[in-house]
């Protein structure tokens, strides 16, 4: 077990389990360099500031908490890049990093990657399927959110989970759009946290960046979904976490995981089997000839053979 400042709010019996009510830019400097196999971070989108949303018909605030709440862009920014420079530090060289958010934060944290040389691997878009309508009429309706997935450095050797991922989309290469219904009902049963993301887009993350008795380490962890994921994968978890009232529900969710399995396994009987989230698209049918298709811009031409833009990694 890591040695770390105070001792955890949760262990499991098995010590594969940990929860700590703490503050994370005050617990990741105490975990020493290269020691964790992968993090899923889901930080504050700093959007609690007077705004609304449409939560089962009815318009609701958005306030989340004080934790939430914007304190400019500036420091919004210089907290990013703390946390995220630590999460760089302890990774091992092969681990790996997924971040969400929506367009409130996740500028800054692709930013922030960039200014710390860390090897961004995939931009993943979670497509939310059935998201609340937008009240105001005059925004298209927010569906989507970010995940960036990234490697400590450039010379980075990442694991990957190629094959899992093949299998779990019908032998099929996964796609960067995932499609995936918001949490379920039962997957709030013991209490809602304002930004608790389904099991079954952390099955999916957990599965593919890491290996059975890994490291994961969730620096924002919530109502515990990342550690769920973890046990119900064996993998070793560590949470952290202020808030008393989330630490309780992920506490209840872990003691309860033969009733999460039930919930990913009727997650997944859901799916659609050819769903957006990663089909591999068809070629248009070919058309009609055009009014201009006899007309040819110079440099432009079919025969054109001058070479094309580098590919890049």
């Amino acid at each position: 077990m890591l040695r770390l400042i105070g001792f955890p709010w949760f262990m499991s019996d098995k010590r594969d389990f940990m929860l700590y009510r703490q503050n994370s830019l005050e617990v990741l400097p105490t975990i020493p360099d290269c020691t964790v196999d992968m993090i899923f971070a889901d930080p504050p989108y700093f959007l609690s500031n007077g705004g609304s949303t449409c939560q089962s018909g009815r318009r609701v605030s958005v306030h989340k908490g004080d934790w939430d709440q914007s304190c400019g862009v500036n420091e919004n920014h210089s907290f990013n890049l703390a946390w995220l420079r630590e999460c760089q530090r302890i990774l091992k060289p092969e681990g790996t990093l997924f971040v969400s958010g929506t367009h409130h934060v996740i500028f800054s944290i692709g930013f922030a990657m960039q200014q710390l040389d860390m090897k961004i691997l995939n931009e993943i878009t979670w497509y939310k399927v059935n998201p609340p309508p937008n009240l105001a009429c005059r925004y298209f309706t927010h569906s989507t959110e970010s995940i960036i997935w990234a490697a400590p450095t450039p010379q980075s050797r990442h694991y990957f989970d190629y094959h899992a991922m093949k299998d779990e989309n019908g032998g099929k290469q996964m796609q960067s759009i995932w499609s995936i219904q918001p949490p379920r009902k039962q997957e709030k049963r013991f209490g809602k946290h304002p930004t608790q993301k389904p099991l079954e887009l952390l099955m999916r993350i957990v599965k593919a960046a890491s290996r059975p008795g890994d490291l994961v380490l969730d620096p924002f962890s919530g109502s515990g979904t990342t550690g769920i994921a973890c046990a119900l994968l064996e993998r070793r978890f560590m949470g952290i976490e202020m808030n008393p009232d989330y630490l309780t529900i992920a506490r209840q969710r872990y003691l309860s995981l033969d009733e999460e399995t039930l919930v990913e396994e009727r997650a997944k009987s859901f799916r659609k089997p050819a769903s957006l989230a990663a089909r591999t698209l068809k070629a248009p049918p070919p058309r009609e000839p055009g009014l201009f298709d006899g007309l040819r811009t110079p440099g432009l031409g079919e025969d054109d053979d001058r070479p094309g833009p580098p590919d890049h990694d």
